[in-house]
C-alpha cells in the first residue's frame, strides 16, 4: 500500500541539500527529513570507523523519525559505510557514488577528472567503479580538502573559493580531461565557479538526479509512494549550531526553514 512517511537523507553538512533539491523536483508530495551532521564536518578528514558510527548514529535517528527510506547523501559517508548500514537495518538504503558511468560514456578524449575528498578516492567503492567503467579511460582524481568547507560557511563564490578550485582544477586542466565529475555532494554549490574556471569545452557532471531517480524508483518498486497532491514538507535537523546551520541552508534551499538541534 503507498506509505505516507517521510524520507530521510542525511550529510556530513550541508551538502546532501543538493541531491535532497534533485529529489524534492522528482518527488513533490514525499515529506523529507534532512540532517547536516555538522559537528562532525567534514567526513573527509576523518577515519572510516568513525564515518561508520556517525552514519549508524543518523540512521537510528532517521529510523525514530518514522523514515520509509535513507539517502546516505554524501559520497564519502557511502564510502566507508554503506554496505555495513545495509546489513544492519531492514529499510531501504540508497547511497552515492561518483558519476564515472556517465562520465565514461560521454567523454571524447578517454580522459576523466575526479574531484573527491581523499576518503571516497581511497575507498574500495571507488576502486570498483574504475575497474568497472573506466576501461580506456584514463581517470584523474584529485582530493579536495577545504571544499566542504567553504561551502559549509556558505561560501559558494568569491575570490577565496575561485583560488581554491583553481589550484584544485590546475591538474585536472593539465591532463586536458573534457570531462569532470563532482565525487561529493558538497561541489555542485560550486559548479557554476568550476564551469566558469574550465571553459565551455569541459563537460562538468554530478550524481543528484541519478539518485534522485534512484530514490524514486525504490519507492515504486516497495510502494512506498505517499499518494495525494499536496505539496511536501521539509524539516532540517543539525548537530551543530542551528542558528548557524539555518543560515546556510536557507541560503542554499532558497526558501525560509526552520532548522532544530538533535543530540545524535
Amino acid at each position: 500500500m503507498p506509505c505516507p512517511a517521510p524520507i530521510g537523507i542525511f550529510d556530513s553538512g550541508v551538502g546532501g541539500l543538493s541531491v535532497m533539491q534533485k529529489i524534492r523536483e522528482l518527488l513533490p508530495y514525499e515529506d523529507l527529513i534532512y540532517f547536516a551532521d555538522s559537528a562532525y564536518c567534514p567526513y573527509g578528514v576523518r577515519p572510516p570507523e568513525t564515518v561508520h558510527y556517525r552514519t549508524s548514529a543518523l540512521c537510528d535517528f532517521m529510523i525514530s523519525q518514522g523514515v520509509k527510506l535513507i539517502v546516505v547523501a554524501c559520497n564519502t559517508a557511502s564510502s566507508a559505510s554503506l554496505n555495513k548500514l545495509r546489513q544492519i537495518y531492514n529499510i531501504p538504503i540508497v547511497g552515492m557514488e561518483p558519476a564515472l558511468k556517465p562520465a565514461a560514456k560521454i567523454t571524447n578524449n578517454k580522459k576523466v577528472g575526479i574531484l573527491a575528498t581523499g576518503v571516497t578516492i581511497a575507498g574500495e567503492r571507488f576502486h570498483s567503479l574504475i575497474g568497472r567503467y573506466a576501461n580506456g579511460i584514463k581517470v584523474v582524481s584529485q582530493p579536495c580538502p577545504g571544499l566542504v568547507e567553504l561551502v559549509e560557511e556558505g561560501e559558494v563564490e568569491g575570490k577565496r573559493a575561485e583560488e581554491m578550485l583553481k589550484m584544485y582544477l590546475s591538474s585536472l586542466i593539465n591532463e586536458n580531461v573534457d570531462t569532470i565529475v563532482l565525487g561529493c555532494t558538497h561541489y555542485p554549490f560550486l559548479r557554476p565557479l568550476i564551469e566558469s574556471i574550465v571553459g565551455d569545452q569541459v563537460k562538468v557532471i554530478d550524481t543528484g538526479e541519478a539518485v534522485a531517480r534512484r530514490v524514486t524508483q525504490v519507492l515504486m518498486e516497495n510502494d512506498l509512494n505517499t499518494p495525494g497532491t499536496i505539496a511536501g514538507s521539509e524539516k532540517f535537523y543539525t548537530t551543530a549550531d542551528p542558528g548557524k546551520v539555518y543560515k546556510v541552508i536557507k541560503r542554499l534551499w532558497n526558501r525560509e526553514i526552520t532548522v532544530k538541534k538533535a543530540p545524535v
